[in-house]
């Protein structure tokens, strides 16, 4: 495959985790959960990551992450800014602090990305199996508009911390017929998904697929995304301000309309995350493990 691309969601605020979780250290060489992401994709044949960051830490990830990665894969960066929006009263800008949200992100990175590509959150670790997932999708020389989710199953994304929000997965005939993202609680033995666009709440089992925001997209996804924050911030202020123009929220609209295809390679591989700042000791227990089976070097860019 020529070029693959690797997009790091890497601008979110990490307000849950009381920081900035994705520039985290989680191992004795100062390596982060996105460091394991990049070599897991260069394995799999990815040749490019875009990092999607505020542009106030550029300085922070060139001279980290992008010095290991330096002579490994092409690095390049794109920014999230809040005056990047299709709407014409900028004085909005004035009551918001926080990014437009995923769609928003990923959309920033269109000049950086020349064909098909992964999207993943920076906070998150995948595995090596859903990059080849991804991989294999591509493979197989889909048509437009027909992209792959890697979900997981809930029990292996939970958090012991509390709630975690999470793309609840219906899938049939292996493809993803509805995407709900829901805040998810395990309350009196029971898992409780509730909508974050507060509909219903409902149950949900243990091995219930939910997604990490996971996915492999072609070139075509950029002009669904333009339309989606055209949409969006077609709203009434009052509500653009309260909400995030979410990835999810993209696919599920495309998804009714009739326009794409989602196929669904849940993966293998274990998930692990930090959600919250209680669940860092326990991430690098994980990796540490991964690390003593094989699964990765000692000393992951050396």
């Amino acid at each position: 495959m020529k070029d693959l691309t690797l997009v790091v969601m890497a601008a979110g605020m990490g307000s849950r985790f009381g920081g900035l979780k994705q520039l985290q250290p989680v191992d004795d060489d100062g390596n982060f959960l996105l460091d394991y992401s990049v070599y897991d994709a260069l394995r799999a044949g990815f040749n490019k990551v875009v990092f999607v960051i505020k542009e106030e830490l550029l300085d922070d990830f060139e001279k980290t992450v992008g010095k290991r990665l330096e002579g490994h894969i092409k690095v390049e960066y794109a920014f999230q800014k809040l005056e990047d929006i299709p709407y014409n009263d900028l004085s909005i800008l004035k009551e918001r602090t926080k990014p437009w949200g995923t769609s928003q992100a990923i959309y920033c990175t269109k000049d950086e990305v020349p064909a098909n590509f992964a999207v993943i959150n920076a906070d998150d670790f995948y595995g090596f199996d859903a990059y080849q997932q991804v991989v294999n999708f591509f493979l197989e020389n889909r048509g437009s508009y027909e992209y792959v989710a890697i979900p997981y199953e809930y029990q292996k994304t939970a958090s012991l911390c509390g709630a975690v929000k999470r793309g609840v997965c219906e899938i049939k005939n292996e493809q993803v017929v509805k995407i709900t993202e829901c805040s998810i609680e395990k309350k009196d033995n029971q898992i409780i998904a509730s909508p974050l666009d507060g509909t219903k709440p409902f149950n949900i089992l243990p091995d219930s697929l939910v997604s990490m925001n996971m996915f492999g997209f072609t070139k075509d996804f950029y002009e669904l995304l333009a339309n989606h924050l055209e949409e969006f911030f077609k709203q009434d202020v009052k509500t653009i301000l309260a909400s995030e123009a979410l990835l999810p929220d993209c696919l599920q609209k495309n998804l009714e309309k009739g326009l794409i295809k989602i196929y669904s390679r849940p993966s293998k591989n274990e998930w692990i995350g930090m959600t919250y700042q209680e669940d860092l000791p326990l991430v690098k227990e994980k990796i540490l493990k991964l690390k003593k089976e094989g699964s990765y070097p000692n000393h992951l860019w050396k």
